[in-house]
């Protein structure tokens, strides 16, 4: 890939000296561990260039898209699973429930194409490629926010549903608080522990895993990148995109950690 097809013996055992292919496997793998504590990912096999500078470029496009997404997310799920939860088995609970399980089930790259056809191209209300203005970020926005939208709002109704049912909050009613206090200060603040713990999750994964959107409305992101290294078969530029997903899953979880002792007081780490 590095040579071409007319490269000679010796070019290929330069480049393999160059690339430390002729050391074994555990001086390879020590060698790239110790690049990659030091802030070196490697080089692309196709442009030679820093991969990671090649990942930081695309970080801007695909943090403004996950932002977005996320926010979006939260508008809609958390206040859809409240009112579903106080609700219960009414007709609010049943329609939203049953909006969220479409949400989930519809496949976010069909839902993005068809989007892209019906109000990109043949109303002309949203571009239908490119990562410049506000329009061009509010339909992939919406796509890829729309299932963690419904899946937020369902692990809310659950987990707002389970806490209605304890004893402070019926305390809370028989002292005669107001409903605003009740919702905020009791229900709403200890339902908040496993939502809190998906949202890291689900924000890691919008920013580093939306792939099929960056593709389908052509946005310069990591998605889009990681799927070009892929087809190129450009092995640092993969793994360095895996490891730069798998250390924002990490700090995620540590900012989750520290928001539980922040909603919860009864939470402590020493």
């Amino acid at each position: 890939m590095m040579l071409g097809t007319r490269a000679t013996p010796s070019d290929i055992a330069r480049i393999r000296l160059q690339l430390h292919l002729d050391d074994p496997l555990l001086v390879q793998y020590g060698k790239y561990i110790w690049g990659v504590i030091h802030g070196d990912l490697g080089r692309s096999y196709r442009g030679q260039t820093p991969v990671l500078h090649e990942i930081l470029l695309r970080v801007p496009s695909s943090l403004k898209l996950g932002t977005v997404a996320f926010i979006f997310s939260l508008l809609v799920g958390l206040p859809a699973g409240l009112i579903a939860a106080r609700n219960h088995n009414g007709f609010l609970d049943g329609l939203i429930m049953l909006l969220a399980q479409v949400a989930i089930s519809v496949p976010e790259f069909w839902l993005a194409i068809v989007i892209v056809i019906v109000f990109g191209v043949q109303l002309g209300w949203i571009p239908i490629t490119g990562g410049e203005g506000i329009k061009s970020i509010i339909a992939p926005a919406f796509c890829l926010g729309l299932g963690p939208a419904a899946v937020l709002a369902r692990l809310t109704r659950s987990s707002v549903l389970e806490v209605l049912q304890e004893d402070y909050v019926r305390t809370a009613r028989a002292k005669g608080l107001r409903n605003t206090l009740i919702n905020y200060r009791h229900i709403m603040r200890n339902a908040l522990i496993p939502v809190i713990t998906l949202m890291g999750l689900l924000f890691a994964g919008l920013i580093s895993g939306a792939v099929f959107i960056e593709s389908v409305f052509a946005r310069p992101g990591l998605g889009r990148f990681a799927i070009t290294a892929i087809n190129a078969r450009d092995m640092p530029q993969v793994q360095g995109i895996v490891l730069f997903g798998a250390a924002l899953y990490v700090i995620m979880n540590l900012l989750v950690d520290i928001l539980y002792s922040v909603i919860d007081p009864r939470i402590r780490y020493s």
